[in-house]
């Protein structure tokens, strides 16, 4: 096979003037693809004899390479090029004066946070607000979470260092030391009930922080958290609660929800929330029964009834006071309300994705205008 040596000129001359990602891919195909002169090559070993094969087997093997880092090495100087030709072409002089069709828009995260106060406000409930820097102890401990549950590995949580060594060493109390990025907004519920009589009403929507990223999860995020603290409170509370905050937040009389149960340290009982989508044109759209040819379920909320023991953590008596808790992210809601599909894109400061996705100062939430508006 004294013709390996010329294909291979050929097919590396060829990689080097392929002037685009299509014409890089045609080479691949010629090369490598299932019909590629370099796989019937190694088709032919088959037929080879041993001594054959020993022979021509690394020759063959050592032009695909060849070839192959050849592509891959031509493909990511084609992309760099590509990449730098948009960014030359897509800058911004941030020292021109601002156009009037460019004036701020309101971000859709925002937006919803200001939906869901509208919202729960009309139920009765107030906002709270908390660090987000928070102690082992009211981020964990107080919530009935186990110092063994994955919830505290370093892998999901941001641990402070300075103060948990601090802790460590004895020097500090460790329900007054700041030793991690909340993980959820459930610490202001346990703030709200250390420094308020019940009854309690309340929801916590703001920042918290994990150690994740992906085209649905980001390091920080927003979520939103409810409270329920009085007499008598049952799950049928909770449910009620919960499909009148779906009904307007999504603005459609037809919301299904179905209870699942499930498990969280602090909720005994625990359910996930789910809500009936129905397909349209390929695209989920909350509304209708799950179980309908075209639709299925969707969690949307985690809840339950708050566990005795949080509530005897915050000083109060679990056999005269009942609760319930939900929370959810405010970022998959935004998502699901307005058709977002990329978790990501809520973070990168794109001022063409706000101009899309954004809302005017003037569409301001109410029940009677629309929480949508």
């Amino acid at each position: 096979m004294t013709e390996l040596d010329p294909m291979r000129d050929n097919m590396l001359a060829a990689v080097a003037a392929s002037a685009g990602l299509e014409a890089l891919d045609a080479v691949r195909v010629d090369a490598l693809g299932k019909q590629g002169r370099i796989t019937q090559l190694l088709k032919t070993l088959g037929g080879m004899s041993p001594e054959q094969r020993q022979v021509e087997g690394p020759r063959i093997q050592s032009l695909r390479e060849a070839v192959t880092t050849a592509i891959a090495d031509r493909k990511a100087a084609l992309e760099a090029a590509a990449l730098d030709a948009r960014l030359a072409s897509e800058t911004l002089d941030m020292t021109l004066p601002a156009d009037a069709p460019l004036s701020g828009t309101i971000h859709p995260v925002s937006q919803v946070m200001d939906e869901l106060a509208e919202i729960f406000a009309d139920l009765g409930f107030a906002v709270a607000t908390g660090p987000e820097m928070e102690t082992d102890w009211h981020n964990f401990s107080a919530l009935n979470i186990p110092e063994t549950h994955p919830a505290r590995a370093m892998h999901d949580t941001f641990y402070l260092e300075g103060a948990q060594a601090l802790k460590h060493l004895g020097l500090a109390d460790e329900r007054e030391t700041i030793s991690v990025l909340r993980t959820h907004t459930s610490p202001v519920q346990i703030r709200t009930m250390l420094s308020q009589k019940p009854p309690i009403r309340i929801i916590a929507p703001g920042r918290t922080y994990r150690s994740d990223s992906d085209a649905t999860h980001t390091p920080m995020f927003h979520q939103v958290e409810g409270l329920v603290i009085d007499k008598g409170i049952t799950l049928g509370h909770l449910k009620w609660t919960l499909e009148t905050f779906l009904k307007a937040f999504f603005e459609r009389d037809d919301i299904v929800l179905r209870l699942r149960p499930s498990y969280f340290p602090f909720t005994e009982p625990s359910a996930e929330i789910d809500v009936g989508y129905s397909l349209v044109k390929g695209k989920r759209v909350i509304g209708g029964s799950g179980d309908d040819k075209d639709g299925g379920w969707l969690e949307v909320l985690g809840s339950g009834m708050v566990h005795p023991k949080v509530i005897e953590a915050c000083g109060l008596d679990p056999a005269e006071w009942q609760g319930f808790a939900f929370g959810c992210g405010i970022d998959r809601l935004a998502m699901l309300k307005y058709g977002m599909d990329d978790l990501r894109a809520f973070f990168d400061g794109d001022i063409r994705w706000l101009k899309h996705y954004g809302f005017s100062a003037l569409d301001v939430p109410t029940l009677s205008g629309g929480v949508g508006a």
